[in-house]
């Protein structure tokens, strides 16, 4: 796995559309673009020519994609009791939506997490990530990232990030948060962060850094 050439980041944005970011093995930027519309087969024939462009073979590069790889197929029945530092019963009333890879990131205090719901109560840009993770996988290996907790592991640790200002303007944040996300799943592949989450069977998500503190019972989905 750490023989990768490249990883890519990409943002998703139900308004904006793919905004997408190519690193090199070294963390140089390669390339920074958008995808504004089309269907998710579209996406990935234009995503295979960026490779082709480039030169590099679907072995050689993974994606990190900063949505949920699949919504809850039912409400969860436990819950993350931060203060007594365990797992509970739901409550009545709770809507019970979140995966175990976001409690994970709460408890942690790494962001503030958008729950994943069942599918009939995701937005449009779950969605459309739902369908990004389905087409793309048949193509590059994948996985879920989570920028806005990338910045928060990275504040203090003196961590360089070189990027390039093509499609910026279109929308800054979004794509600078495809560059985090390319730089995260490089952090992960080449050792230096973990995947949480995963316990619930409905994906993890990959961080930088190691968890610290670590939080040990969180990490252990209550279902087995």
């Amino acid at each position: 796995m750490n023989e990768l050439s490249a990883f890519m980041g990409i943002d998703v944005s139900e308004k904006r559309g793919l905004a997408v970011a190519l690193m090199g093995r070294d963390g140089q930027p390669l390339d920074a673009l958008w995808l504004r519309s089309g269907s998710p087969e579209d996406t990935r024939c234009r995503l295979e020519r960026l490779l082709v462009r480039h030169a590099l073979c679907p072995e050689e590069i993974i994606a990190g994609i900063d949505a949920p790889r699949r919504p809850l197929p039912a409400p969860r029945t436990w819950n993350w009791d931060g203060g007594r530092q365990r797992w509970q019963p739901l409550k009545a009333g709770c809507s019970g939506f979140g995966r175990h890879c976001e409690i994970v990131i709460k408890a942690h205090k790494l962001a503030n997490p958008q729950w994943t719901p069942v599918l009939e109560q995701c937005p449009g840009w779950m969605l459309t990530g739902f369908a990004l993770f389905e087409h793309l996988g048949s193509l590059i290996r994948t996985v879920e990232v989570f920028p806005s907790a990338s910045y928060r592991q990275l504040h203090h640790a003196g961590f360089r990030l070189d990027i390039m200002l093509d499609g910026f303007s279109l929308g800054p944040k979004d794509m600078l948060d495809a560059f985090v996300a390319a730089a995260t799943v490089r952090e992960y592949i080449q050792g230096r962060g973990v995947l949480v989450g995963g316990g619930d069977g409905l994906g993890g998500i990959a961080l930088p850094r190691p968890l610290d503190p670590l939080i040990p019972a969180v990490m252990l989905w209550p279902a087995g």
